[in-house]
């Protein structure tokens, strides 16, 4: 029998391992925005992230970039309009497209939040080295991409 204390990732990889991070990082950085007093969960702080470095974006685009699905982004930008942090205006060119704006206490709320939110994140991966922290993130560019490449190869894509 082996040593409990190995490095044996077992049959499903390292998937069991990734999927308890990231939930273990989401909790950790939602607790301490709480704590601080900022009313915005990760996620929601991700969207107003990316409003600020791209502008105002359509409903559909800011899902593709932010990475969530239509309905989980529809709810985000739901929550935050009724913070007023966002605004949803009608594109002129077609009226069935919603582009999504930050408003000034959205950016405002953002600009504030940021310098927290990095020394959060630096806090998660405190010692840990640069090449730990490069190794980490290419072998999670190569899983991202096999999926990708597995979603085409089902698809016909």
């Amino acid at each position: 029998m082996e040593n409990e204390c190995t490095s044996d990732i077992g049959e499903y990889g390292i998937m069991p391992t990734l999927g308890k991070t990231l939930k273990h990082v989401d909790i950790y950085i939602n607790a301490q925005l709480k704590k601080a007093g900022i009313d915005l969960t990760k996620k929601q702080l991700l969207v107003l992230k990316a409003l600020t470095r791209r502008g105002p974006l359509p409903q559909n685009d800011l899902a593709f970039i932010t990475e969530r699905d239509k309905a989980s982004l529809a709810r985000f930008v739901n929550t935050l309009e009724k913070k007023n942090l966002v605004a949803r205006i009608p594109s002129p060119s077609d009226k069935r497209i919603n582009i999504v704006h930050l408003t000034k206490q959205g950016k405002k709320l953002f600009q504030n939040t940021e310098p927290f939110f990095k020394k959060l994140v630096l806090q998660v991966q405190q010692n840990i080295s640069e090449s730990e922290l490069a190794q980490a993130a290419n072998t999670l560019s190569k899983i991202k991409q096999n999926i990708e490449n597995l979603k085409n190869s089902c698809t016909g894509n």
